[in-house]
């Protein structure tokens, strides 16, 4: 569909030696979703403070950005979570962590509306969480177009150019329960908790298929 497109991937998170061995990566976890046969994906890992040179920006189609195990309202100059001016934070309900459910706006002249409608998507969604932060507040102009019970921002909008998604369309289940036990054994998380999110994760399933056509159409179609 976007054959000689150039795209980039800025990373930040590091890999572990699971994701690695078994996916090549985060970055095989994200152009296994995204890509297409004929287009080049860059890698940039901003969290070693490797970015793109501003020179060749202008070179690139889209641009992705992953999520991270630093804190999105953190001081480190690599990240970018207030880069439109929006607020982030804690979440005030603790992890979530896990298959949520995700409802879109159902105004007639929202994006969401817009978008599922050209998708023919079906509505709500399903996507695998692992979050403890969450968007407080969107930058001005940023539309939310997803909520979930637990997240009042799961997903916003921002002009037809930038979208942000706070679960992980491109996790397997297989990929979450790996970042369970590795914040189980970091004591991030308690044995019960762990017990409780394995029980649910195995019981449900992301609706990946969806959010991989939802996230191709935005990056490379602008719908």
């Amino acid at each position: 569909m976007a054959a000689g497109k150039r795209f980039a991937l800025l990373l930040c998170a590091k890999d572990t030696d699971y994701v690695k061995s078994n996916y090549g990566g985060y970055y095989g976890v994200f152009v296994g979703m995204l890509a297409d046969e004929g287009e080049t994906w860059d890698v940039y890992r901003v969290e070693g403070g490797e970015f793109p040179d501003d020179k060749a920006i202008g070179e690139y189609n889209g641009f992705v950005i992953s999520g991270s195990c630093g804190d999105a309202h953190g001081d480190d100059v690599w990240i970018l979570g207030r880069a439109l001016g929006g607020k982030t934070g804690r979440a005030i309900s603790g992890w979530d962590i896990g298959v949520r459910t995700i409802h879109f706006s159902s105004s007639s002249s929202s994006s969401s509306s817009k978008l599922f409608t050209s998708l023919k998507l079906p509505s709500p969604l399903s996507v695998i969480e692992c979050h403890r932060d969450e968007v407080w507040e969107v930058p001005a102009k940023a539309e939310v177009i997803a909520w979930s019970d637990k997240t009042g921002v799961e997903m916003f909008r921002y002009g037809d150019h930038i979208m942000g998604i706070q679960g992980h369309p491109e996790y397997t289940k297989d990929i979450l329960l790996h970042l369970v036990d590795l914040l189980l054994h970091r004591n991030m998380i308690m044995d019960s908790y762990a017990d409780e999110v394995k029980a649910r994760v195995e019981s449900s399933e992301p609706d990946r298929g969806a959010w991989k056509k939802l996230c191709i159409s935005f990056l490379k179609a602008g719908l």
